[in-house]
């Protein structure tokens, strides 16, 4: 299959021009058709737990496959946030270590939990301003000391939606001998994620967004030879090792030891129905292969950012260059709340936009334009012509 065939699985792309897959994914008719079939044998009492098991354990090694990692280093998790809370929560924090982050660039969910961290634990938190809407790697990097135990980013922000440089991150940071977790919500499934390549320690990633499927299920990547090290905070029946068919029966007296790899940071039974459309909505990402999905993305982003930056828009960070992911944001980055921008302008282009068919979104300020693997150089024209009826009314 290719990307102009896997257009005709998403019938939500027919009547409306979708341009949110950050907030949320169109769903194939192949994620649809799985679930459908796992609520069936749920109905009909056909389900049966090993099989559940062994579905689980099919993801992981798709996700294993998406991130260039092993299967072992992969852990389910419900969402991001979880992934991100159970990773800094197990390090061994003294008072006064520091982490490095650009709050004003992260999602809130890898804001909180290090704010907490400095309450609870004596972390400062060392905040870097971005700079002109960019992940400010170089200053970041600056940042880095011999009490840095964590620096933090997201791969490609979700407002205004540029790429970091990660491995640079990386490279500052393991200098220093710090771990680098990253937030790849809106990177995992629309540019191609190599975590060796990248040379993270960490990366959290959900399945609501470019992996076109549930809110409530996510994944964890941690290094073998790190998570090995963790002492997770957190244990269950599903983190341990048991011994063979113990299952319920299991009954530690105080000695037990965790599962070997990432799997020890799992607590319980799996978002199975999740589990379900995943497995199909990976199937294509993989069939279809990162690299042209990554290049399809990219080449409608270039498209609509020209078209936009031609009509005398505000594109967020220009002219497109490296920094141009699936996302292509318009006002002034920063500039508003979660639903709308400070700038009445902005706020009267989306009403137009949402109005003749178009769904998007409006985040810090910015009209946030993402694209998915369902769009095509059609839809970007149209959106280009509605935003030219626009200017020309004003």
């Amino acid at each position: 299959m290719d990307i102009a065939d896997a257009h005709e699985l998403f019938p939500g792309a027919r009547d409306q021009i979708y341009l949110d897959l950050s907030l949320n994914a169109l769903m194939p008719t192949t994620a649809r058709d799985a679930v459908l079939a796992h609520l069936e044998d749920r109905v009909m009492g056909r389900a049966v737990k090993s099989e559940l098991h062994a579905q689980a354990e099919r993801v992981r090694e798709q996700v294993a496959r998406l991130l260039g990692a092993q299967a072992d280093e992969i852990a389910i998790t419900k969402n991001v946030s979880e992934g991100l809370n159970l990773f800094a929560s197990s390090l061994p924090w003294e008072a006064g270590d520091n982490v490095v982050l650009c709050p004003e660039l992260e999602h809130p969910n890898n804001v909180f939990l290090w704010y907490n961290l400095a309450r609870t634990r004596g972390v400062e938190v060392r905040e870097v301003p971005p700079r002109d809407g960019h992940m400010p790697v170089e200053d970041m990097a600056a940042a880095v000391d011999e009490r840095t135990r964590v620096v933090t980013a997201s791969h490609v922000t979700f407002s205004p939606g540029f790429i970091a440089d990660v491995g640079h991150l990386a490279r500052a940071a393991h200098a220093h001998g710090a771990l680098v977790l990253i937030d790849s919500a809106q990177s995992a499934g629309t540019i191609s994620t190599d975590v060796r390549a990248l040379d993270v320690d960490a990366l959290a990633l959900g399945t609501q967004k470019a992996l076109m499927a549930f809110y409530g299920l996510g994944f964890l990547f941690l290094k073998r030879e790190l998570a090995d090290a963790m002492n997770p905070v957190f244990a269950a029946r599903y983190s341990v090792e048991l011994g063979a068919d113990a299952h319920e029966t299991a009954i530690s007296d105080g000695t037990f030891r965790f599962k070997a790899g990432a799997r020890r940071f799992e607590l319980s039974n799996y978002n199975y129905v999740g589990l379900a459309a995943v497995e199909a909505s990976l199937g294509l990402l993989l069939d279809l292969e990162m690299e042209a999905v990554e290049t399809h993305l990219r080449g409608l982003s270039v498209r609509l950012a020209r078209g936009l930056l031609d009509l005398g828009l505000p594109v967020a960070g220009g002219e497109p260059g490296p920094h141009l992911a699936q996302i292509v944001a318009v006002g002034e980055s920063g500039g508003g709340r979660h639903d709308a921008a400070d700038d009445p302008a902005m706020n009267d282009l989306h009403r137009h936009l949402t109005e003749n068919g178009v769904r998007l979104s409006v985040r810090r300020g910015v009209l946030r334009m993402s694209l998915g693997i369902y769009n095509t150089e059609e839809d970007v024209d149209r959106v280009v012509e509605l935003c030219r009826e626009w200017v020309s009314a004003v």
